[in-house]
């Protein structure tokens, strides 16, 4: 499946903070579609057996960036940490991620707003040109493949493509008799 993502760019570079246990931690501030905090080369290895570790690293940094009252442009809250490294196999991604989303939750897959988001900081670099595809694995080794299209200024349209399987199915039963089955207002 592919995906045409909103308007994507990284707001600031190399944004400082200082992560409890971790110290300083440098990273840049993005929107993918929800605010990232994008980080390489710090916490703990991007492996399965580091899950724990790398919650915890990822739970700090967002503490330590609402302390610092370090927010969106719009002012929002950088509700995810996306924790970068090098890929488990060069030949199928350019790199490895771990997601932490709001609630503590980890995204299993390489995440489509957060692979959003590392193309326009990757665009915004010069490390990635129009039509030249980007791989981002998970920490489950997942893979998602990546392309912009530019806007004005250093925004870029993300294209992201990946594998997509049906967990789930309902139904959703409306009485016609319900005065609300339509909602309320």
């Amino acid at each position: 499946m592919s995906v045409t993502i909103v308007p994507s760019y990284r707001y600031l570079s190399n944004v400082e903070i200082h992560v409890e246990g971790h110290g300083k931690v440098v990273g840049d501030i993005a929107w993918g579609g929800n605010w990232f905090y994008l980080v390489e080369g710090y916490g703990p290895e991007i492996t399965l057996s580091n899950l724990k570790d790398l919650s915890s690293f990822s739970i700090a940094a967002m503490e330590a960036l609402e302390a610092a009252g370090i927010h969106g442009d719009d002012g929002s809250k950088i509700d995810h940490v996306e924790i970068f490294g090098p890929p488990s196999d060069p030949l199928k991604s350019d790199s490895r991620n771990f997601v932490m989303c709001p609630g503590g939750e980890y995204d299993r897959s390489p995440c489509g707003t957060g692979t959003s988001a590392k193309l326009a900081c990757l665009y915004a670099s010069g490390k990635l040109k129009p039509d030249q595809i980007w791989r981002q694995s998970s920490i489950l080794g997942t893979v998602f493949e990546g392309e912009v299209i530019p806007l004005d200024g250093q925004k870029v349209i993300p294209k992201v493509s990946g594998r997509a399987w049906v967990n789930g199915e309902t139904n959703i039963l409306i009485d016609p008799s319900d005065p609300f089955r339509f909602g309320i207002g």
